[in-house]
């Protein structure tokens, strides 16, 4: 039996799959932050740890979203962590951003809106 029917995916899901993004730039955040603390030292332990932790319960979350998204949708928004990592870069580490950069951006936003709008 073919079904030619789609099933209506929730906006919710979108905005969990870039939250979910988000938290997973932030295991690079802690990885940088590990990689400046001495090694095997308290700092770079919790670091590391956070890191792991961070990215464990990512895992989780993205097998959950894939129930509900097609693999290529979900992975055409994945880039969105370079920007969420351009944002902790300037926070954290006074990284510079550039117009290149926000173009860049740009482009990959414009990119997944392409490919999330493609089917209709």
């Amino acid at each position: 039996m073919h079904k030619d029917t789609k099933k209506k995916t929730s906006p919710w899901i979108y905005v969990i799959l870039h939250i979910s993004l988000m938290f997973s730039s932030i295991s690079g955040l802690f990885s940088k932050k590990a990689a400046y603390a001495e090694f095997f030292s308290r700092e770079w332990f919790l670091f590391y740890f956070g890191m792991l932790l961070i990215m464990f319960f990512y895992a989780i979350i993205w097998q959950q979203i894939l129930r509900y998204l097609p693999l290529s949708v979900a992975y055409a928004n994945k880039p969105v962590g370079l920007a969420w990592g351009m944002i902790w870069g300037a926070l954290f580490f006074q990284e510079e951003i550039t117009w290149n950069m926000i173009l860049g951006s740009l482009i990959i936003f414009i990119g997944i809106y392409l490919v999330v709008t493609a089917d209709g």
